[in-house]
């Protein structure tokens, strides 16, 4: 068999015979690089060290000091370990599929007793000495046959079907990890023994069904976190604590802002305080928005099937959308409708009405636009993931030439709400042409230079994801980090010359043609409920004073200070500050505690001393002393404190 040509990451090339596997290539280099070499990178695929390599390619071998790869490959082991486990202590518990997630993985089992928090435990203590056993992985390729009538045997049903879904031709590649086999791509690590015992953590269980289909089994299944080193899980389990206690739900219920019940899954009921939050940070975006040159519009949420099968959403994304059919005037055949998922087809519409002009270009078109898509119910969570919301949608039109300039407008547009908002600390990510895409390889070049150096222009740099635009254009994705570092995508601009020309959008260029504007779909917030949950657990529930939909209590020590605390809260309401009064006839200290609990920013307490002086107590969340203040100043300090940012002098 003839030779191939590896070249290494310093650029150096290597001839090897045809058939040589990753590890043999690091053997070759050195043993130090072979005792410590758990995968590699084959140009741009991730290789199991025992797969051969039969064609010239670029390579680098991995080893535990790559994180990514390290990573993936822990936690992916630790996924089959788990298996194995569990199928050893229960032998009659069915095995399904365990990818690799977020910091960790899971895996289905179709078992008829519940796992307890004491079984997983024990799959804990097993998967231990699997690990410290130091046994061998390794792989084959297997033909069709041998994979069917292997699983057959074995009664592994849902092995059996994931078999049968793997499409003619691809490989059918078995694992062992130990003595234990599973259906598996790889990679893979050389032995248990890589993986750190004192790294992993199996965290709960949950109800999933076979393949995502409530049609289907439902199974059990248990997620798993893992990190190279036990400084690593410690930081997370930290984390985990830290996010507990930052829980919207949790703050939620304590601030009285909303709630979910199971008659409307995945639908907010907003209380009086949550829908002020909602409320206020709707009225900023709005004066943000006029302030940049939107218009804002609003479309209907019931759209009859045509304009959803003339924008493609009906072929594409038909599954999460809520259907409606109405009995038109007791007709024979019903009318079919769709609450709207998205607003950009209505703004459309809008766009469509009149004639435009290059002139009236870029039109910048907004709406609070209320939608509802279709998630699962194991996906919902919290006012984060739900099927009714508002986004703070907006759509450009604009000319090809403008795409730079209006992208540069936006990023600025968006720093000043996030800055605003509280946060400072944000990356954006650029998404390239897919390897399915319409439109000419020109017109992408083109598009993709101007959002980056609409990125540049702004003053901020940007990371690519290679492959990971829509078929149709390139898009900008805003992360946010919050303050205990993670990290929520919330952001976006897409590009789109595709939607206007699907539905027949056109505008009148200086060369008195018609021409298909360019569509640019624009996001800030995303989902005022997402942000809502983000910006509560970001600040712990302590959210900047304008924002806070309690901002000050005025507390009575004595009932005889009644009437000042009323002559209290009518200067601060005058003053536009939300303020109310607490009069029961319940001690001062008790009252701290419960509006502390609240998240109140400012707590005033008022005794006799107090009415003499004209004066107030004043506690601030989270401070442990009480200071006093003049009534006049504490009014004008507070009245300023609630001035939203973009207002303020």
């Amino acid at each position: 068999m003839a030779d191939i040509s590896l070249t290494f990451p310093d650029g150096a090339c290597r001839s090897y015979p045809a058939g040589v596997t990753a590890a043999e290539v690091a053997a070759s280099i050195a043993p130090s690089l072979a005792k410590n070499a758990i995968s590699a990178r084959l140009d741009d695929a991730h290789w199991d060290l025992a797969w051969p390599i039969t064609r010239d390619a670029r390579i680098a071998i991995n080893t535990m000091k790559d994180d990514a790869p390290a990573l993936e490959l822990i936690r992916h082991d630790l996924a089959h370990i788990m298996a194995r486990a569990v199928q050893e202590i229960w032998p009659d518990v069915k095995v399904t599929i365990g990818p690799v997630r977020d910091n960790g993985w899971f895996y289905d089992f179709d078992r008829a007793e519940p796992f307890t928090p004491e079984d997983l435990g024990q799959i804990e203590a097993r998967m231990r000495e699997i690990i410290n056993a130091r046994e061998p992985v390794r792989t084959e390729v297997w033909s069709r046959d041998a994979a069917l009538r292997h699983y057959e045997a074995a009664g592994e049903p849902f092995k059996v079907e994931l078999v049968n879904r793997i499409p003619a031709g691809e490989d059918i590649r078995m694992y062992w990890h130990g003595n234990w086999q599973d259906l598996c791509r790889g990679p893979h690590l050389q032995h248990t023994g890589q993986v750190p015992a004192d790294a992993f953590k199996l965290t709960h269980v949950a109800g999933a069904y076979w393949l995502g289909d409530n049609t289907r089994p439902m199974l059990q299944r248990i997620y798993g976190v893992a990190f190279k080193t036990r400084k690593d899980l410690k930081a997370w389990e930290t984390l985990m604590e830290e996010a507990a206690k930052r829980d919207h739900r949790k703050l939620g219920r304590e601030m009285d802002l909303f709630h979910m019940q199971e008659e409307a899954p995945g639908q907010v009921f907003w209380h009086a305080n949550g829908w002020k939050i909602y409320t206020t940070l709707q009225d900023y975006m709005r004066r943000q928005q006029e302030r940049d040159g939107y218009v804002e519009v609003n479309t209907p949420q019931v759209v009859n099937r045509k304009l959803w099968e003339a924008s493609g959403h009906w072929a594409n994304y038909q599954e999460n959308m809520f259907i409606v059919e109405v009995d038109e005037d007791h007709a024979r055949e019903k009318t079919i409708n769709a609450l709207k998922p998205m607003n950009c087809p209505c703004h459309v519409q809008v766009f469509n009405v009149g004639l435009k002009s290059y002139r009236d270009l870029p039109l910048r078109m907004a709406e609070f636009g209320s939608c509802n898509r279709y998630e699962p119910s194991g996906a919902l969570h919290g006012i984060m993931r739900v099927r009714g919301f508002t986004q703070d949608d907006a759509h450009i039109f604009c000319t090809d030439a403008q795409i730079e300039a209006e992208t540069r407008k936006f990023i600025e547009f968006l720093a000043r709400i996030y800055a605003d908002l509280g946060f400072e600390n944000w990356t954006i990510k650029l998404s390239t042409r897919p390897e399915k895409r319409i439109g000419s390889d020109e017109s992408w070049d083109r598009v993709e230079q101007a959002l980056g150096d609409a990125c540049r222009a702004a003053g901020y740099e940007y990371t690519l994801q290679e492959g990971e635009g829509a078929f149709y254009g390139p898009k900008l994705e805003f992360t946010l980090t919050d303050a205990i570092g993670r990290e929520w995508q919330c952001g976006t601009l897409q590009v789109d010359p595709n939607l206007p020309e699907r539905l027949g959008a056109t505008y009148i260029g200086q060369d008195g043609a018609k021409h298909t504007p360019i569509m640019l779909h624009r996001a800030v917030l995303g989902s005022f409920e997402r942000f809502i949950g983000i910006l509560i657990e970001n600040h712990a529930g302590k959210l900047p004073f304008w924002l806070a939909p309690r901002q000050v209590v005025v507390a009575s020590i004595v009932s005889e200070a009644d009437a000042y605390v009323a002559e209290v809260v009518a200067a601060l309401r005058a003053a536009g500050v939300r303020a109310e009064a607490d009069t029961r006839n319940e001690k001062i200290n008790y009252k701290v505690r419960e509006h502390s609990l609240a998240k109140v920013p400012v707590i005033l307490a008022v005794g006799m001393k107090e009415v003499e002086e004209r004066t107030v107590s004043v506690r601030r969340l989270g401070d442990t002393r009480t200071s006093a203040a003049a009534l006049g100043d504490l009014v004008t300090e507070l009245a300023a404190e609630a001035t939203p940012p973009d207002q303020r002098g």
